[in-house]
């Protein structure tokens, strides 16, 4: 096995359309590649697949190892781009050692871990029975990981194959709960002689809610309340407003469309000019792309009715974003934290805000969730959780990370960090549901995960498939 049949397999895979709670097609295609090589497969209602591929002759009795990834992908593109997930291969190049797609998320979150184990259902390297596990929807809720039945597969020992820095080896996670606020409006009349133009935050940089908070990245919708927010002693009204997309990514972009008197409407511009010098002095250093402006609209006839739009303006510019808490036990790590992802108007007469919080503490998670509610129902909100699933902790005895690091050592001659991670991984769910099993998580170096431009480290992709090989030949 080596990286070439790897990044053959990947490539491949971004041929095939699949978003998290679409995934027909890639099911479909890991079916096809189980036939077509003569594999046990077996699927479940969920979607997700097991692939098995026996011991080699002599190694009958070595640990099953259980290989997991998840097989969709979360689909971001930036606006104006043309591309339909649905049925568009992803458009992507080769530059400076690194695989890009520049203007849509790549899906090596986590594509690339379903190359790899394909590369080792195929690969002639003697080892034990390998059960290849690709789950569904992990980027929605981890559904597939959810609705895992016990005996599914029958390996002690996983490695998940979904993470992101190479030369870490991961032994625990956050957990996560998703947030909902709801604002239900009635229409109003757009007053005569208003006339309407388009507020917008746009081209941050964006990033993985978990991976990427603490970094200092802008949000597009927080910073689009607060100018907002920072304007409702003028006379106007709110016609639309919409920004960010899913709730594992920071908002990249946020519109809204307002209405008032053409003198009102220099006064907000004036104002968001200003704004625009504030937001460069705040994240200039790290947000070189990011605009903040205005523009022309379409003209309208109706808007937001007053109190509505008032009360959700200034909960978008009082809700928390960001990093809440660090750990008091593991250094420069993000105990708990809190995204702001997206405010949209996708019905008529509700507005839906979501956001997701994590913690590997669970009352530090249901208290930033607390946090989040309380703030919208003060603003008159309807408000739900769901979809809470648990953190991993990191496990006093690991046959199965101690080897990881013994091969890193031989093969690389360095100690790899061995660490948590603020993301959610699906190892939480399987401590659940699999009592005893021995994990770890490691991958080649991502960036940009979840936004468009995301890229993988071809360097660092040797030496994952290196890593990744020794340890499935060498466990005992």
């Amino acid at each position: 096995m080596n990286s070439e049949t790897v990044l053959s397999y990947f490539k491949e895979i971004t041929a095939i359309p699949r978003e998290s709670g679409h995934e027909e097609h890639i099911i479909a295609y890991l079916q096809e590649f189980a036939a077509k090589h003569n594999l046990e497969c077996k699927t479940d209602e969920a979607g997700n697949v097991l692939i098995v591929k026996e011991a080699a002759p002599g190694y009958e009795n070595v640990p099953v190892i259980v290989l997991q990834s998840h097989s969709d992908m979360v689909c971001e593109k930036n606006e104006g781009v043309e591309h339909d997930f649905a049925k568009d291969p992803i458009r992507y190049i080769i530059k400076d050692g690194w695989m890009i797609a520049p203007d849509t998320t790549l899906g090596a979150d986590c594509g690339i871990g379903v190359a790899a184990q394909m590369a080792v259902l195929v690969s002639d390297v003697p080892c034990g029975k390998i059960e290849c596990l690709f789950t569904t929807a992990e980027e929605t809720g981890l559904d597939g990981a959810m609705a895992l039945q016990p005996g599914f597969f029958s390996g002690k020992v996983l490695l998940n194959l979904d993470s992101e820095d190479e030369g870490e080896i991961f032994v625990g996670c956050a957990g996560g709960l998703d947030t909902t606020a709801e604002f239900h409006y009635k229409e109003e009349a757009v007053q005569d002689g208003f006339e309407t133009e388009t507020v917008f935050v746009k081209d941050a940089m964006g990033g993985h809610s978990g991976d990427d908070i603490n970094k200092g990245r802008a949000n597009a919708v927080q910073l689009l309340g607060r100018f907002l927010y920072s304007c409702l002693d003028l006379d106007w009204q709110l016609v639309t407003i919409d920004g960010g997309n899913k709730r594992n990514a920071i908002a990249r972009e946020a519109k809204a469309v307002i209405a008032a008197e053409p003198d009102t409407l220099d006064i907000i511009n004036e104002r968001m000019e200003a704004f625009a010098a504030d937001v460069a002095e705040e994240y200039g250093a790290i947000e070189t792309e990011l605009k903040v402006g205005y523009g022309e609209a379409d003209p309208a006839d109706k808007a937001i009715d007053e109190m509505t739009a008032w009360n959700l303006l200034t909960a978008l510019c009082a809700a928390p974003h960001g990093v809440l808490a660090m750990s008091q036990e593991i250094e420069n790590f993000v105990e708990t934290s809190t995204n702001l992802a997206s405010v949209k108007m996708t019905e008529p007469g509700v507005i839906r805000i979501g956001s997701s919080q994590r913690s590997c503490v669970t009352a530090a998670r249901r208290a930033a969730a607390a946090k989040m509610e309380a703030c919208f129902v003060l603003a008159g909100a309807i408000v739900k959780h769901e979809g809470e699933y648990p953190g991993w902790a990191p496990a006093a005895e690991s046959p199965i990370r101690d080897a990881c690091v013994a091969s890193y050592v031989k093969l690389f001659g360095v100690e790899p960090k061995v660490k948590a991670i603020h993301a959610g991984l699906e190892c939480g769910l399987f401590t659940e549901k699999f009592p005893g099993l021995d994990m770890v998580s490691f991958g080649p170096t991502l960036r940009g995960v979840h936004a468009p431009g995301e890229r993988l480290d071809l360097a660092s992709l040797d030496k994952f498939v290196a890593l990744l090989n020794d340890v499935i030949v060498n466990f005992r």
